[in-house]
């Protein structure tokens, strides 16, 4: 019995609890271990790829342009030194490759539009147009009855007269050394000329009183586009981005406080990009290591950030004469085409990197810049819209963007120089291009406009 009874102590009893039930699935245990991620220094896909992602993080969390523009170019390599003012056959074609940029020849569509016969009244009460437009509508129209009197075309063409005469006619100079014909004539006449001519319209133009001349600035801009194998070197067999830097020198440019106004859309679509593949060291372009630099002419605190017109002299070693002595006269336009497209894609990618877009923030409206490019007789003008900066391998992979530059073949100025007169001076070319290149109207510019929308990204 005694030992019934103690089996009976030592069964299990059955007791009901009631138990809650969870209210979710439980979270997952924290990882003991920080998680695998590839090495910043080994060569694997994976690891450049982290080393790419760091990179960007680092130039996004900058809290200043300043810094961010200091981030982009601290990592120093090889680069092609891209000269506007270039020898080199066809130059043009390679340069569009390399900006991303659309040819378009003629004047901007609104300029022209303002230039023919009967569009300028039409053209008139519309703002935002081309760089230029409302000039020409100034220049070409009647005044109305009771109207405020329009700019004294007269007046205009004899001041150049006269900056042209004291160059080539008062003065007793004598004759240049070897390749310094530039220095000599062209170079004090346009510097004069457009000091005079900026000066004469700041009274129509309350922009132009507080605008900044300057004289042979520095322009530089650098950037990437394309990807090559490196071939030399520790880094043989690694994949790098072609790398790109312009430094250029204009004779004279203007720049102001406020933005010029948009051509066409930021999405417009007015022709194709050459496809290049030959390496660029086939122009020929050359390779050199030196710091990175990004310069519109003056600091970014300076208030006059925005581009208005640059003046570019031809060197003597590309003039006209020796072309045509060479049997060269189908690169006679290239050479301004190519000084054109070069400076006006540094110095407004420039800007836009002072606003502080760049690559991988690419820019939300679009920067306009114009060019006078000049032997000193013979004038071409050019305008560049800067649509996109992205022209990184892996950012123009679905970037409908292109850059636009419209452009004039040149023209001469006048025919000759004879007995203290200028003869057969071109009224057309100074009326349609030369006055409105430096006369546009305060009315093209939106002051209404909120900023702080264009400034979100950062």
């Amino acid at each position: 019995m005694a030992v019934l009874r103690a089996r009976r102590l030592l069964r299990p009893v059955r007791r009901w609890f009631s138990r809650a039930e969870p209210a979710g699935p439980e979270p997952p245990p924290a990882p003991l271990y920080p998680p695998v991620v590839a090495s910043l220094t080994a060569k694997s896909k994976a690891a450049q790829q982290r080393r790419r992602e760091r990179f960007k993080q680092q130039v996004h969390a900058a809290a200043t342009v300043e810094e961010k523009m200091r981030l982009y170019g601290k990592l120093q390599r090889p680069k092609y030194m891209v000269y506007p003012q270039t020898f080199a056959l066809n130059a043009d074609r390679w340069y569009r490759s390399f900006t991303n940029t659309v040819f378009v020849p003629g004047m901007a569509p609104r300029a022209a539009a303002a230039a023919a016969p009967g569009a300028a009244a039409a053209a008139a009460p519309e703002a935002g147009g081309a760089p230029g437009a409302v000039a020409n509508t100034a220049v070409t129209t009647e005044p109305a009855a009771g109207a405020a009197p329009h700019l004294d075309m007269g007046e205009l063409r004899s001041l150049t007269c006269d900056a042209l005469l004291q160059e080539s006619f008062y003065q007793n100079k004598k004759r240049p050394f070897l390749y310094r014909d530039k220095d000599h004539t062209p170079g004090p006449f346009l510097t004069q000329l457009v000091s005079t001519l900026t000066a004469f319209l700041s009274g129509h133009n309350p922009l132009l009183a507080a605008s900044s001349l300057d004289l042979k600035p520095e322009v530089n801009y650098y950037w990437h586009h394309g990807e090559e194998v490196v071939v030399h070197g520790h880094r043989k067999g690694r994949v790098d981005p072609v790398r790109f830097q312009i430094d250029d020198k204009p004779h004279l440019q203007i720049r102001v406080p406020k933005q010029l106004p948009e051509v066409v859309p930021l999405e417009a679509d007015l022709g194709d990009v050459p496809v290049i593949d030959h390496k660029p060291s086939k122009l020929p372009l050359f390779k050199k290591q030196y710091e990175n630099k990004v310069f519109i002419g003056s600091k970014v605190a300076d208030p006059c950030c925005y581009g208005h017109t640059q003046f570019h002299l031809i060197p003597d070693r590309l003039k006209r004469t020796r072309l045509i002595k060479a049997r060269l006269e189908d690169q006679i336009e290239v050479v301004y085409r190519s000084n054109g497209i070069a400076s006006l894609f540094a110095w407004t990618a420039a800007q836009a990197m002072y606003q502080g877009f760049w690559s991988e923030a690419d820019v939300t409206r679009p920067f306009v810049s114009q060019a006078v490019v000049t032997d000193g007789k013979y004038f071409a003008f050019f305008c560049y819209q800067l649509n996109t900066l992205a022209l990184t391998a892996e950012t123009m992979k679905n970037n409908p963007r292109k850059n636009i530059c419209w452009g004039t073949d040149s023209k001469p100025l006048y025919d000759v120089v004879e007995d203290g007169d200028v003869k057969g001076f071109n009224d057309e070319l100074f009326i349609l291009d030369l006055g409105p290149a430096i006369l546009l109207d305060d009315d093209d510019y939106d002051d209404d406009r909120d900023d702080s929308y264009y400034y979100s990204h950062l």
